[in-house]
């Protein structure tokens, strides 16, 4: 009976939270249809079906069943030029592979950053490593600064600072992800039994003996395992930095939309499809052999 009333308590609880829940939801259907944004405009049907059509041929394909004599025609028939569209679509291929490599070295190099600059701060955040308090709430206020702007927001301002190119993307992958790996690091720090750490210290052991003795093998797997998954989504975030400048896959999505060209970017975004695929596959097998 005395588990009872915390047991009812905490269902009450998360009840009020789903009726919050709930409430904000309502909220924010009430304001948009209120303000009449909830409209899908004058052709949504139409629209759809013509953006169907063109993404279902993805641009790639003229490489090999392309016009090699494309006729671009003014409104009075007159020919304006005429066009190689397999030879245009290969360069555009070539451009394409350059850029994913691209966006491969700013996903790769801006985790690596992050995931280093992250490990002090996660492990004094983490609560069972007792850091001094004022250490420990910089830490967390570090952390919590870098999660909550987005990686675009970042993206700005180092474009802004040190010009086009990726390496503003790379600091820019790196200064967002840093709270990602500090929160991740440090919540695999408090799930360490202790007990071996205080027997290191017991005996004499310095903070640094403990730390690599007892604390650094028990979460090393953890660790890698988190490492990969990040890296994982900032190859996948990384896509469109570009759209600021940072060069990339994303300044030709950027481009490819500016120009209605669907089936370039159909083209693109099978490649990102593609990249993500390849390294969620990969990170799940050196996932799977730290098991």
């Amino acid at each position: 009976m005395r588990f009872a009333i915390p047991i009812a308590g905490s269902r009450l609880r998360f009840l009020a939270w789903i009726l919050a829940y709930a409430l904000l939801i309502g909220v924010c259907l009430a304001s948009l249809s209120a303000a009449g944004d909830l409209s899908l405009g004058r052709n949504p049907w139409a629209n759809l079906q013509k953006t169907a059509v063109e993404f279902s041929r993805p641009s790639f394909l003229d490489a090999w069943f392309g016009d090699t004599k494309l006729e671009y025609r003014s409104d009075d028939g007159t020919v304006l030029r005429t066009e190689n569209r397999r030879l245009v679509e290969r360069q555009f291929l070539d451009g394409l592979a350059e850029a994913t490599w691209v966006t491969i070295k700013i996903g790769t190099l801006g985790s690596l950053l992050a995931a280093a600059l992250a490990l002090p701060l996660g492990l004094l955040s983490a609560r069972n490593l007792a850091a001094p308090a004022p250490l420990q709430w910089i830490a967390k206020l570090l952390l919590d600064a870098s999660r909550s702007i987005h990686t675009l927001v970042f993206g700005l301002v180092f474009v802004g600072i040190i010009g086009l190119g990726p390496t503003a993307g790379i600091l820019a992958i790196a200064a967002h992800s840093l709270g990602t790996y500090g929160k991740l690091y440090a919540e695999a720090v408090e799930t360490l039994d202790m007990a071996a750490a205080d027997a290191v210290r017991a005996v004499g052991a310095g903070p640094l003996q403990v730390f690599f003795t007892a604390i650094w093998p028990g979460v090393l797997p953890q660790l890698v395992s988190n490492h990969l998954y990040v890296w994982e989504f900032n190859i996948r975030d990384s896509t469109i930095l570009g759209m600021v400048g940072a060069g990339g896959l994303g300044l030709l999505i950027t481009e490819a939309v500016s120009l209605f060209q669907w089936g370039r970017l159909a083209t693109i975004l099978i490649v990102v499809v593609a990249l993500v695929s390849v390294f969620d596959a990969l990170s799940r097998r050196v996932r799977k052999a730290l098991l």
